[in-house]
């Protein structure tokens, strides 16, 4: 049976609402798609801007702590040197404190023959020479010609040997020195000094271990007595 117009139209219509139904449904669903992939797309991008946040972040937070750590070490450092760098300005103010005391020494005439003997028995001893030159301050000149017989005396009778004794009348030791001696072989080569500066020197470096230790106790850290 043949349709009529009207009937064609309406189911031209019903076709075409169908179609308009299934474009709508397919539109939709393609944009749900679309919309998750987005949703999905930029949940990844998020997450991975925020890792790369949390790394920049925690690289920040970690380059403090060690530069707080650096910093804290430098100033930790500086502290101990200006310890120790206190520590040493006392001890060298003593040991300049005794050096301007050594003037006390020679005051006493009977004590000061008694270390000069034995400097100048010590000389005689480092250098083991048939004939020396002993050089003095001149105000001294007397007193350690008086002692250079006791030493020699003394050296004979330890050492079995002579020793020829030339005072160096014309050269004496400078005004900074306090007093005491210098011994010089017959050709000069070998000189001992033995002045009172000079084994202070000596004293002080043996004893300043010991100094430091009266002076600020023991310190657990030090490795080598010197």
């Amino acid at each position: 049976m043949s349709q009529n117009d009207e009937e064609v139209k309406k189911q031209i219509q019903h076709m075409m609402a169908f179609i308009d139904q299934e474009a709508r449904e397919k539109a939709e669903e393609i944009e749900a798609k679309a919309e998750e992939e987005f949703q999905i797309e930029k949940g990844r991008l998020v997450q991975q801007q925020r890792l790369k946040i949390m790394e920049y972040y925690e690289r920040k937070e970690k380059n403090l702590e060690l530069q707080k750590k650096i910093q804290q070490s430098n100033m930790l450092n500086q502290a101990r040197l200006r310890v120790l760098k206190c520590r040493e300005d006392h001890v060298m103010a003593i040991l300049d404190e005794a050096r301007l005391r050594l003037g006390e020494v020679i005051q006493d005439r009977n004590k000061y023959a008694q270390i000069l003997k034995g400097l100048l028995g010590q000389g005689l001893y480092q250098l083991m020479e048939k004939k020396v030159t002993v050089r003095c301050k001149e105000c001294d000149l007397a007193l350690v010609k008086e002692q250079t017989k006791a030493a020699l005396a003394d050296y004979k009778k330890a050492a079995n040997r002579d020793c020829e004794v030339k005072f160096d009348e014309e050269n004496f030791l400078g005004a900074d020195i306090t007093g005491g001696i210098e011994m010089y072989t017959a050709n000069n080569k070998i000189k001992v000094t033995n002045t009172l500066e000079s084994r202070l020197d000596l004293m002080s470096r043996q004893m300043l271990p010991e100094v430091r230790k009266i002076m600020f106790g023991v310190n657990v850290n030090r490795k080598f007595e010197d």
